[in-house]
Protein backbone atom coordinates (compact mmCIF):
# COMPACT_ATOMS: atom_id res chain seq x y z
CA UNK A 1 0.00 0.00 0.00
CA UNK A 2 1.60 3.42 -1.57
CA UNK A 3 0.38 6.62 -1.37
CA UNK A 4 -1.55 8.69 -4.26
CA UNK A 5 -1.76 12.41 -4.64
CA UNK A 6 -5.00 13.45 -4.44
CA UNK A 7 -6.03 17.49 -5.38
CA UNK A 8 -8.44 18.63 -2.92
CA UNK A 9 -9.18 22.42 -5.22
CA UNK A 10 -7.69 24.58 -7.49
CA UNK A 11 -7.48 28.04 -7.72
CA UNK A 12 -6.71 30.80 -10.25
CA UNK A 13 -6.22 34.46 -10.54
CA UNK A 14 -5.55 36.88 -13.06
CA UNK A 15 -4.48 40.61 -13.47
CA UNK A 16 -7.56 43.34 -13.99
CA UNK A 17 -5.46 44.82 -17.10
CA UNK A 18 -7.04 43.31 -19.78
CA UNK A 19 -5.40 43.89 -23.34
CA UNK A 20 -7.30 43.56 -26.29
CA UNK A 21 -5.56 42.81 -30.28
CA UNK A 22 -7.74 45.93 -31.00
CA UNK A 23 -6.08 47.85 -28.51
CA UNK A 24 -2.46 46.01 -29.60
CA UNK A 25 -3.55 47.28 -33.18
CA UNK A 26 -2.87 50.47 -32.28
CA UNK A 27 0.89 50.16 -31.41
CA UNK A 28 1.72 46.85 -34.05
CA UNK A 29 0.91 46.31 -37.44
CA UNK A 30 -1.47 43.49 -36.73
CA UNK A 31 -5.17 43.08 -36.30
CA UNK A 32 -7.87 41.58 -34.42
CA UNK A 33 -8.96 38.71 -37.20
CA UNK A 34 -4.94 38.15 -37.87
CA UNK A 35 -4.25 37.07 -34.54
CA UNK A 36 -7.18 34.97 -33.88
CA UNK A 37 -7.07 33.45 -37.68
CA UNK A 38 -3.87 32.38 -36.70
CA UNK A 39 -3.72 31.66 -32.57
CA UNK A 40 -7.52 31.96 -31.39
CA UNK A 41 -6.58 34.63 -28.55
CA UNK A 42 -9.02 37.85 -28.28
CA UNK A 43 -6.98 39.24 -25.60
CA UNK A 44 -4.92 38.68 -22.65
CA UNK A 45 -4.35 40.09 -19.03
CA UNK A 46 -1.77 42.52 -18.07
CA UNK A 47 0.25 42.73 -14.22
CA UNK A 48 -0.28 46.35 -13.25
CA UNK A 49 3.04 48.31 -12.94
CA UNK A 50 4.50 47.04 -9.15
CA UNK A 51 2.75 43.67 -9.17
CA UNK A 52 4.76 40.80 -9.40
CA UNK A 53 4.82 37.18 -9.98
CA UNK A 54 5.03 36.61 -6.35
CA UNK A 55 1.41 38.43 -5.93
CA UNK A 56 -0.18 36.58 -8.86
CA UNK A 57 0.92 33.14 -7.27
CA UNK A 58 0.22 34.52 -4.28
CA UNK A 59 -3.73 35.70 -5.14
CA UNK A 60 -3.83 32.08 -7.39
CA UNK A 61 -2.66 29.87 -3.72
CA UNK A 62 -5.20 31.44 -1.50
CA UNK A 63 -8.20 30.80 -3.86
CA UNK A 64 -6.55 27.15 -4.28
CA UNK A 65 -6.33 26.64 -0.44
CA UNK A 66 -9.78 28.10 -0.01
CA UNK A 67 -11.43 25.78 -2.90
CA UNK A 68 -9.43 22.83 -0.77
CA UNK A 69 -10.27 23.94 2.62
CA UNK A 70 -7.00 23.82 3.63
CA UNK A 71 -5.14 25.74 6.14
CA UNK A 72 -1.78 27.60 5.25
CA UNK A 73 -0.19 25.66 8.25
CA UNK A 74 -1.14 22.20 6.80
CA UNK A 75 0.92 22.67 3.94
CA UNK A 76 4.59 21.43 4.26
CA UNK A 77 5.51 21.09 0.39
CA UNK A 78 5.55 24.35 -1.88
CA UNK A 79 6.74 23.91 -5.81
CA UNK A 80 6.48 26.66 -7.65
CA UNK A 81 6.86 26.90 -11.72
CA UNK A 82 7.75 30.09 -13.43
CA UNK A 83 10.17 31.55 -16.02
CA UNK A 84 9.67 34.93 -14.57
CA UNK A 85 10.53 34.66 -11.19
CA UNK A 86 10.84 37.90 -8.84
CA UNK A 87 14.47 38.05 -8.44
CA UNK A 88 17.70 35.94 -9.69
CA UNK A 89 17.19 34.26 -6.23
CA UNK A 90 15.78 33.23 -3.90
CA UNK A 91 13.09 31.21 -5.40
CA UNK A 92 9.54 32.90 -5.49
CA UNK A 93 7.96 30.13 -4.11
CA UNK A 94 9.82 31.42 -0.68
CA UNK A 95 7.87 34.66 -0.73
CA UNK A 96 4.71 32.97 -1.37
CA UNK A 97 5.57 30.50 1.57
CA UNK A 98 6.08 33.54 3.88
CA UNK A 99 3.45 35.68 2.94
CA UNK A 100 1.34 32.61 3.68
CA UNK A 101 2.49 32.55 6.98
CA UNK A 102 3.78 29.06 6.47
CA UNK A 103 7.13 28.17 8.40
CA UNK A 104 7.41 24.53 7.67
CA UNK A 105 8.22 21.79 4.96
CA UNK A 106 10.11 22.93 2.18
CA UNK A 107 9.35 25.64 -0.89
CA UNK A 108 11.07 25.96 -4.02
CA UNK A 109 10.76 26.82 -7.78
CA UNK A 110 11.02 24.46 -11.10
CA UNK A 111 11.32 26.56 -14.55
CA UNK A 112 10.22 24.29 -17.55
CA UNK A 113 8.58 27.62 -19.23
CA UNK A 114 5.23 26.26 -20.35
CA UNK A 115 5.36 22.71 -19.32
CA UNK A 116 6.96 24.31 -15.86
CA UNK A 117 3.46 23.22 -13.92
CA UNK A 118 3.39 19.56 -15.52
CA UNK A 119 7.18 19.52 -14.27
CA UNK A 120 6.22 20.98 -10.60
CA UNK A 121 3.13 18.56 -10.18
CA UNK A 122 5.23 15.73 -11.11
CA UNK A 123 7.77 17.11 -8.39
CA UNK A 124 5.42 17.52 -6.03
CA UNK A 125 3.42 13.83 -6.59
CA UNK A 126 6.04 12.17 -6.23
CA UNK A 127 7.02 14.26 -2.71
CA UNK A 128 3.50 12.69 -1.77
CA UNK A 129 4.20 9.09 -3.33
CA UNK A 130 7.52 8.45 -0.95
CA UNK A 131 5.89 10.40 2.03
CA UNK A 132 8.54 12.86 2.51
CA UNK A 133 5.56 15.58 2.32
CA UNK A 134 1.56 15.51 3.15
CA UNK A 135 0.19 18.50 1.91
CA UNK A 136 1.75 20.03 -1.36
CA UNK A 137 0.48 23.51 -2.74
CA UNK A 138 1.49 23.46 -6.57
CA UNK A 139 1.23 26.67 -8.26
CA UNK A 140 2.48 28.06 -11.65
CA UNK A 141 2.65 31.75 -12.31
CA UNK A 142 3.75 34.27 -14.98
CA UNK A 143 4.40 37.96 -15.89
CA UNK A 144 5.59 36.80 -19.55
CA UNK A 145 4.36 40.78 -20.20
CA UNK A 146 8.11 41.79 -18.46
CA UNK A 147 10.01 39.67 -20.97
CA UNK A 148 8.12 40.37 -24.21
CA UNK A 149 9.38 42.52 -27.05
CA UNK A 150 6.24 44.72 -27.52
CA UNK A 151 7.41 45.89 -30.87
CA UNK A 152 7.50 41.93 -32.29
CA UNK A 153 4.71 41.10 -33.51
CA UNK A 154 4.92 37.82 -33.85
CA UNK A 155 5.54 37.41 -30.29
CA UNK A 156 4.22 40.11 -28.30
CA UNK A 157 0.61 38.89 -29.14
CA UNK A 158 0.45 35.85 -27.85
CA UNK A 159 1.21 36.07 -24.15
CA UNK A 160 -0.24 37.02 -21.27
CA UNK A 161 0.09 37.32 -17.24
CA UNK A 162 -1.68 34.91 -14.68
CA UNK A 163 -1.40 32.45 -12.23
CA UNK A 164 -3.00 29.19 -10.78
CA UNK A 165 -2.84 27.08 -8.10
CA UNK A 166 -3.88 23.65 -7.15
CA UNK A 167 -3.26 22.05 -3.39
CA UNK A 168 -2.20 18.08 -3.36
CA UNK A 169 -2.64 15.68 -0.42
CA UNK A 170 -1.62 12.51 -0.11
CA UNK A 171 -4.01 9.34 0.36
CA UNK A 172 -3.65 5.81 1.02
CA UNK A 173 -3.35 3.74 -2.27
CA UNK A 174 -3.46 0.29 -3.82
CA UNK A 175 -2.08 2.06 -7.18
CA UNK A 176 -5.55 1.40 -9.24
CA UNK A 177 -6.35 3.66 -12.47
CA UNK A 178 -10.08 3.79 -11.13
CA UNK A 179 -9.12 5.61 -7.73
CA UNK A 180 -9.09 9.31 -7.35
CA UNK A 181 -5.57 11.60 -7.51
CA UNK A 182 -2.72 11.81 -9.65
CA UNK A 183 -2.56 8.75 -11.93
CA UNK A 184 0.98 8.95 -13.49
CA UNK A 185 3.11 11.94 -14.84
CA UNK A 186 5.63 11.83 -17.73
CA UNK A 187 8.45 14.68 -18.50
CA UNK A 188 10.43 15.01 -21.41
CA UNK A 189 13.05 17.52 -22.76
CA UNK A 190 15.23 17.44 -26.26
CA UNK A 191 17.93 20.63 -25.79
CA UNK A 192 19.03 20.61 -29.25
CA UNK A 193 15.44 22.65 -29.78
CA UNK A 194 16.90 25.14 -27.07
CA UNK A 195 17.23 27.60 -29.29
CA UNK A 196 13.88 27.54 -30.83
CA UNK A 197 12.60 28.97 -27.93
CA UNK A 198 14.37 31.33 -25.61
CA UNK A 199 14.98 34.90 -24.38
CA UNK A 200 18.08 36.22 -25.05
CA UNK A 201 19.55 37.11 -22.02
CA UNK A 202 20.36 36.12 -18.91
CA UNK A 203 22.42 36.64 -15.20
CA UNK A 204 26.05 34.34 -16.88
CA UNK A 205 25.19 35.86 -20.68
CA UNK A 206 24.26 39.40 -20.97
CA UNK A 207 23.65 40.32 -17.24
CA UNK A 208 20.42 41.31 -18.48
CA UNK A 209 17.08 39.70 -18.61
CA UNK A 210 16.57 40.36 -22.53
CA UNK A 211 13.44 39.50 -24.52
CA UNK A 212 11.43 36.02 -25.41
CA UNK A 213 12.49 34.93 -29.11
CA UNK A 214 10.72 32.06 -30.99
CA UNK A 215 10.75 30.11 -34.17
CA UNK A 216 7.16 29.64 -34.27
CA UNK A 217 6.37 27.38 -37.20
CA UNK A 218 9.22 25.28 -35.80
CA UNK A 219 7.83 25.48 -32.43
CA UNK A 220 4.17 24.25 -33.60
CA UNK A 221 5.35 21.18 -35.72
CA UNK A 222 7.39 19.81 -32.51
CA UNK A 223 4.53 20.31 -30.14
CA UNK A 224 2.27 18.69 -32.40
CA UNK A 225 4.28 15.34 -32.66
CA UNK A 226 5.31 15.06 -28.99
CA UNK A 227 1.87 16.03 -27.36
CA UNK A 228 0.81 13.38 -29.19
CA UNK A 229 3.75 10.84 -27.90
CA UNK A 230 3.37 11.73 -24.28
CA UNK A 231 -0.61 11.21 -24.66
CA UNK A 232 -0.19 7.96 -25.96
CA UNK A 233 2.48 6.98 -23.20
CA UNK A 234 1.10 8.44 -20.30
CA UNK A 235 -2.67 6.11 -21.65
CA UNK A 236 -0.55 2.99 -22.03
CA UNK A 237 1.12 3.14 -18.57
CA UNK A 238 -2.49 3.31 -16.94
CA UNK A 239 -3.83 0.80 -19.62
CA UNK A 240 -6.65 3.26 -20.33
CA UNK A 241 -7.24 4.14 -23.94
CA UNK A 242 -8.10 7.70 -25.50
CA UNK A 243 -12.06 6.79 -25.37
CA UNK A 244 -11.59 6.64 -21.41
CA UNK A 245 -10.62 10.19 -21.33
CA UNK A 246 -13.15 12.74 -20.09
CA UNK A 247 -11.38 15.97 -20.25
CA UNK A 248 -8.46 17.39 -22.25
CA UNK A 249 -6.76 20.75 -20.14
CA UNK A 250 -3.93 21.62 -22.24
CA UNK A 251 -1.65 24.30 -22.23
CA UNK A 252 -3.21 27.42 -23.84
CA UNK A 253 -0.36 28.42 -26.68
CA UNK A 254 -2.28 27.81 -29.61
CA UNK A 255 -5.92 26.99 -30.62
CA UNK A 256 -5.07 24.91 -33.94
CA UNK A 257 -3.16 22.95 -31.76
CA UNK A 258 -5.33 22.24 -29.10
CA UNK A 259 -8.15 21.34 -31.51
CA UNK A 260 -5.73 18.34 -33.41
CA UNK A 261 -5.26 17.18 -29.31
CA UNK A 262 -8.88 17.24 -29.18
CA UNK A 263 -9.82 15.44 -32.45
CA UNK A 264 -6.72 12.93 -31.99
CA UNK A 265 -8.16 11.36 -28.68
CA UNK A 266 -12.08 11.78 -30.24
CA UNK A 267 -13.70 14.35 -27.71
CA UNK A 268 -16.20 16.69 -28.48
CA UNK A 269 -14.98 20.27 -28.28
CA UNK A 270 -16.94 20.71 -24.64
CA UNK A 271 -14.76 18.62 -23.56
CA UNK A 272 -11.79 20.33 -24.10
CA UNK A 273 -10.81 23.42 -21.43
CA UNK A 274 -10.34 26.51 -23.68
CA UNK A 275 -9.24 29.79 -22.33
CA UNK A 276 -6.80 31.00 -24.97
CA UNK A 277 -9.20 33.37 -26.20
CA UNK A 278 -9.08 35.07 -22.94
CA UNK A 279 -5.88 34.20 -21.15
CA UNK A 280 -3.35 34.10 -23.92
CA UNK A 281 -0.70 31.88 -23.89
CA UNK A 282 0.49 32.35 -19.77
CA UNK A 283 2.99 29.46 -19.69
CA UNK A 284 3.30 28.18 -16.60
CA UNK A 285 0.05 28.75 -15.79
CA UNK A 286 -1.82 28.30 -18.72
CA UNK A 287 -2.73 24.39 -17.28
CA UNK A 288 -3.55 25.31 -13.86
CA UNK A 289 -5.80 28.31 -14.82
CA UNK A 290 -8.03 26.29 -17.13
CA UNK A 291 -8.16 23.60 -14.54
CA UNK A 292 -9.21 26.04 -11.57
CA UNK A 293 -11.69 27.81 -14.06
CA UNK A 294 -13.14 24.19 -15.08
CA UNK A 295 -13.52 22.71 -11.82
CA UNK A 296 -14.36 25.55 -9.90
CA UNK A 297 -17.25 26.04 -12.53
CA UNK A 298 -18.72 22.18 -11.79
CA UNK A 299 -17.73 20.90 -15.54
CA UNK A 300 -14.97 18.23 -13.94
CA UNK A 301 -16.86 16.21 -11.71
CA UNK A 302 -15.48 13.40 -9.21
CA UNK A 303 -14.13 10.28 -10.40
CA UNK A 304 -13.71 11.63 -13.94
CA UNK A 305 -10.82 10.80 -16.00
CA UNK A 306 -8.85 14.77 -16.46
CA UNK A 307 -5.76 14.40 -18.89
CA UNK A 308 -3.15 17.46 -18.64
CA UNK A 309 -0.30 18.53 -21.40
CA UNK A 310 1.75 21.03 -22.13
CA UNK A 311 5.11 22.08 -24.42
CA UNK A 312 7.54 24.52 -23.77
CA UNK A 313 11.20 26.14 -24.25
CA UNK A 314 13.68 23.60 -23.79
CA UNK A 315 11.94 21.83 -25.61
CA UNK A 316 10.25 20.47 -22.75
CA UNK A 317 6.89 18.83 -22.96
CA UNK A 318 4.84 16.29 -20.60
CA UNK A 319 1.46 14.99 -19.85
CA UNK A 320 -0.47 14.01 -16.47
CA UNK A 321 -3.51 11.73 -15.88
CA UNK A 322 -5.77 12.53 -12.77
CA UNK A 323 -8.81 10.81 -12.11
CA UNK A 324 -10.87 13.70 -10.42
Amino acid sequence: MGFRSQILGCGGYLPERVLTNDELAKTIDTSDEWIVQRTGIRQRHVAAPGEKTSDLALHAARNALAAARVAPEEVDLIVLATSTPDNTFPATAARVQAALGIKQGAAFDVQAVCTGFVYALATADNFVRTGQAKTALVIGAETFSRILDWKDRGTCVLFGDGAGALVLRGAPSNGSPSERGVLSTHLHSDGSGYDLLYVDGGVSTTGTTGHLRMEGKEVFKYAVLRLAEVVDEALAANGLQARDVDWLVPHQANRRIIDAMGKKLGLSSDKVVVTIDRHANTSAASVPLALAEASNAGRIRPGQLVLLEAMGGGLTWGASLVRW
